[in-house]
């Protein structure tokens, strides 16, 4: 089955920095981690001062099903609010093409 790539983008909540953001997402991280078809998450901070929280899953399928777990079990979260939510924009697709570094001979 192919991979999917999830991408939120959004802006920090204000006053907050992208040290603050990565503190408050101790929990989601752990949670990640436990969930089916997870992959790995990148969190990049663009020029313009967007964040984008990048994730691989292993489906799009495990990945609509943890984006709903964010808003349910993690809830209580306090990553929800590092984030700026009116500035928040979400996607998810199934990969078309990979290229992956190959693997060293040997």
């Amino acid at each position: 089955m192919p991979r999917a790539i999830e991408i939120t983008t959004f802006r920090l909540s204000s006053g907050l920095t992208m040290a603050d953001f990565i503190a408050a997402n101790a929990d989601i991280d752990l949670w990640l981690g436990i969930q089916p078809g997870f992959v790995s998450r990148h969190i990049c901070e663009r020029e313009d001062g967007f964040v984008v929280d990048m994730l691989v899953w292993e489906s799009a399928g495990a990945g609509h099903r943890a984006a709903t777990g964010v808003t349910t079990e993690m809830a209580a979260s306090p990553v929800h609010a590092a984030i700026d939510q009116a500035s928040v924009t979400w996607t998810i697709a199934t990969a078309r093409h990979i290229v992956e570094r190959p693997s060293a001979a040997g």
